[in-house]
């Protein structure tokens, strides 16, 4: 059973979508003086940058750089020859988080950029954002809609995208309101009782497919959208409802928590359990749920919110710590609070709001094992605002760095992730 999972899970990393940087003919490295990238709140940080191009070191190429918190003002700004490296001292924080070195060059009219974020003790940084008082009485009242509300399951059977051991079905189901659930379904044909795994999505507007190389190996997979619309049309709706009406819907009524986009797409994931654990064939044990960035975010909420889910695996989640930007330190995506986008909105209805759909209170609800991945570099997903809420998570957890990624995941830690959700599921 175990060598079976083990062929199960490596497929897993087919559905996080997201890829290596593609290498440039001009590379800027650089590289901090811990080979950890992390350092003691107060100690000095130096960077030292390199040109190199054919694998050969450049001299005399003119480097700009910036250096400062992450997300904020930088604080060092400058430009020096590389003769053939530039030697910089980066400063330090009085208090934990990162500090982010930028560097540009340019090399036949086309400028290049790359750059090093340092960590100062990150495991102690602490979140900002508070907890309201009802915040767990406005979730039960969610649920409680839910369990009102039947499933009213759909399933449309697509036999053109199954397999000789697989069924597919799109799935339509009954959210809360009058809105409605759509996801793929993959399912093996086989009787028997299976483990599951819920797929949730990153951030965008697009269509999603079903995964029959897992459900070949023997698991149910269940992976939504988040829209209410159906996830099997053709290309071109969703790239007009991206550019329409769906625009910017991250940010879409965030100064009222009963009417925040995200209040229905919270819902619509424990919906989705629901329709897992209706299932026959489902074991009612092995639950897993996994995303990343926004789906790493929702990953860690419906853990947080639904005692059936089994474990989870976070991916650079997104929606952590939103306020971070009050407090003067960086916050998490969509950056609702940061000076180009709160100007658009009543920061004191946005502060009343948020909080009940940020990560960091989820995070301190998780019981189940967690397995989460970032790296240090990340621009969507600060890691400040990673750490704040992974801090607050009590539950067991593993956490697998690779520093120098930013918003995409090395080949080693989808292999890592596959160990470690193998562990989880039953013999």
């Amino acid at each position: 059973m175990r060598k079976s999972f083990l062929f199960i899970l490596s497929y897993l990393w087919a559905w996080v979508g997201i890829c290596q940087p593609t290498v440039q003919p001009i590379q800027i490295v650089i590289t901090p003086n811990h080979d950890n990238w992390q350092y003691q709140v107060g100690e000095p940080v130096n960077f030292s940058i390199t040109v190199w191009r054919n694998h050969i070191r450049l001299s005399n190429q003119l480097i700009r750089y910036e250096i400062g918190p992450e997300k904020m003002k930088p604080e060092i700004v400058g430009n020096q020859v590389a003769r053939p490296s530039v030697e910089l001292n980066g400063g330090t924080l009085s208090k934990p988080g990162f500090i982010r070195c930028v560097a540009t060059t340019e090399w036949n009219g086309k400028t290049y950029r790359n750059i090093a974020t340092v960590g100062f003790q990150p495991e102690k940084i602490q979140s900002v954002v508070s907890t309201p008082t009802d915040f767990d009485m406005f979730w039960n009242e969610v649920k409680s809609q839910l369990q009102k509300t039947p499933i009213d399951a759909r399933l449309t059977p697509m036999p053109e995208k199954g397999t000789e051991n697989v069924d597919v079905f799109h799935v339509n189901l009954q959210n809360i309101g009058n809105s409605r659930w759509f996801g793929m379904l993959a399912i093996p044909k086989k009787a028997g009782k299976y483990p599951a795994v819920l797929q949730v999505p990153g951030a965008g507007v697009r269509a999603y497919a079903a995964d029959t190389a897992l459900a070949e190996k023997g698991l149910i997979v269940f992976t939504v959208g988040i829209h209410g619309i159906p996830v099997n049309m053709d290309a071109s709706v969703y790239t007009q409802l991206a550019s329409g009406a769906l625009s910017g819907y991250f940010f879409s009524q965030a100064g009222n928590k009963d009417r925040y986009y995200y209040k229905r797409v919270y819902a619509g994931c424990l919906r989705s359990v629901d329709f897992i654990s209706s299932l026959p064939t489902y074991n009612g044990t092995d639950l897993a749920v996994m995303g990343n960035s926004q789906g790493g975010a929702l990953s860690m909420v419906t853990a947080g919110l639904d005692s059936r889910i089994s474990c989870l695996a976070a991916i650079h989640p997104a929606l952590c710590d939103l306020n971070g930007y009050v407090e003067k330190r960086a916050g998490g995506w969509p950056h609702i609070f940061n000076e180009t986008n709160r100007v658009q909105y009543n920061q004191a209805d946005l502060l009343n709001s948020l909080p009940f759909y940020d990560v960091v209170n989820f995070a301190k609800r998780i019981q189940q094992p967690g397995w989460y991945t970032w790296g240090f570099n990340d621009e969507t997903c600060p890691p400040t605002s990673m750490y704040a809420a992974y801090n607050d998570v009590k539950a067991p957890k593993t956490l697998f760095l690779m520093e120098d990624t930013g918003h995409w995941i090395y080949p080693e830690q989808r292999q890592k992730m596959i160990e470690w959700i193998l562990t989880q599921f039953k013999d």
